[in-house]
């Protein structure tokens, strides 16, 4: 929490400082995310800490919450927001599985 009461939210992170967040969610240590993202360790340490200012917390485990909070981590399809996939985008469906497939969803579309 800020001195104001109200958390940070995720729009005052940059882009590099979400991708670490969500290494750090995934459970990397900084020196395993400097050689994934191919940067210093001291510069994955200084992200990280700008992140914790920025979200008002104060260790990774706060961090992690944080994330989960706002919906910046899916761990494990916990906390995913997954949108639907228009049929026209998925490649024609075969076989009789897909025929009962495409009966049940047109089935539901009726309701």
């Amino acid at each position: 929490m800020t001195m104001s009461g109200e958390t940070q939210n995720a729009g005052s992170l940059s882009d590099r400082e979400l991708q670490i967040v969500e290494l750090v969610a995934a459970g990397l240590t900084n020196q395993e995310i400097a050689e994934k993202l191919d940067i210093s360790k001291r510069t994955v340490d200084n992200h990280i800490s700008n992140i914790l200012t920025k979200t008002a917390t104060g260790n990774r485990v706060a961090l992690v919450r944080w994330a989960l909070q706002w919906g910046k981590v899916c761990i494990d399809e916990v906390n995913c927001c997954t949108l639907p996939i228009a049929r026209e985008a998925l490649p024609p469906a075969k076989g009789m599985l897909a025929d009962k497939i495409v009966a049940a969803e047109d089935s539901r579309e009726a309701l």
